[in-house]
């Protein structure tokens, strides 16, 4: 299944049109959208849009730590208001007539309140929930903690989804063999490596995963840039930031200290990033950069199950 990235869902009037361009389906993979907000009766209907418009499942940012959502009480800071949360989460519950899950990190400044909340949902009725093992005070700090979500999915009836630090294939499947989580969400990992979501397919089909070389990293750059260009045609610098944004995650794989990284952002332009990386990356085996299945070169901090 595919997660979109949230839909701020404010006060203002409900932008019908805004939100069913969220939902943008890829062929033969369900779609799931998430919304963040915390006015219930809008949640409600913007739930009901993105349903009638084609998605086949909402999900409900309780998660997010950015300071900018948190100042508005929305994302993980609905995690420290449990009559607000329950209220609209079943709201929401009410108006979904298909899957309805949530998202939700280990609290806000304290853990313990994960069990609270998670008590909250199902008791509103989710389809599932999905868990960040760090609290919104922890943001990305420190790794995550796969002992939490080992609790949930001893704790509850309703299916518990892993989230967190699972940088590699291997580490999707460990999280799923530590905790009994029913399946792994992936998001930074997803940009780091694209071909996370391939080798663990292989992994659990039995086959050999794919070993990218530099230049099949070359290539998923120079695929993506050309579909960023198509994408924002009208807005010329919008390819170029996006695409830096893109190689500050494919970087990470590249055992260097960061050096192509910081290089590729001060680049003017597309052309200058994808002559850099065919020059620096283009040459190199799958040995020399972190995106084997196995992570071989621990270049990232897996989530972990072991105390301290």
């Amino acid at each position: 299944m595919v997660c979109t990235e949230f839909v701020r869902i404010s006060r203002a009037p409900l932008s019908v049109r805004a939100v069913r361009r969220e939902v943008v389906r890829s062929p033969g993979v369900p779609l799931c959208v998430q919304v963040m907000g915390n006015e219930a009766d809008k949640m409600a209907e913007a739930a009901a849009v993105v349903m009638d418009a084609g998605a086949d499942a909402v999900d409900l940012n309780l998660g997010c730590p950015a300071p900018r959502v948190v100042r508005h009480g929305v994302g993980s800071a609905m995690l420290r208001d449990p009559l607000l949360l329950r209220h609209v989460v079943g709201t929401m519950r009410s108006a979904v007539r298909g899957p309805f899950s949530a998202k939700i990190r280990a609290g806000f400044d304290d853990a313990s309140d994960v069990h609270r909340n998670a008590s909250i949902l199902v008791d509103c009725g989710v389809d599932w929930i999905t868990v960040h093992p760090r609290r919104r005070s922890d943001h990305y700090r420190g790794v995550a903690d796969w002992r939490i979500i080992a609790s949930l999915a001893r704790s509850f009836d309703v299916p518990v989804v892993g989230n967190g630090d699972a940088w590699s294939a291997r580490d999707a499947l460990r999280m799923m063999e530590e905790t009994g989580c029913v399946a792994v969400m992936i998001g930074r990992p997803a940009l780091r490596n694209p071909w996370i979501f391939q080798q663990v397919e292989a992994l659990l089909a039995g086959r050999s995963p794919v070993e990218p070389t530099g230049a099949d990293v070359v290539g998923h750059l120079e695929l993506v840039a050309r579909r960023y260009r198509e994408t924002w045609s009208r807005e010329p610098q919008a390819p170029l930031g996006k695409l830096k944004e893109l190689v500050g995650w494919l970087g990470r794989a590249v055992p260097d200290g960061g050096a192509l990284r910081k290089a590729s952002l001060r680049e003017g332009s597309i052309e200058g990033i994808l002559d850099r990386w065919r020059l620096e990356v283009g040459h190199r085996s799958p040995r020399e950069l972190d995106l084997l299945a196995d992570g071989h070169l621990g270049l990232e901090r897996s989530g972990t199950t072991l105390a301290g």
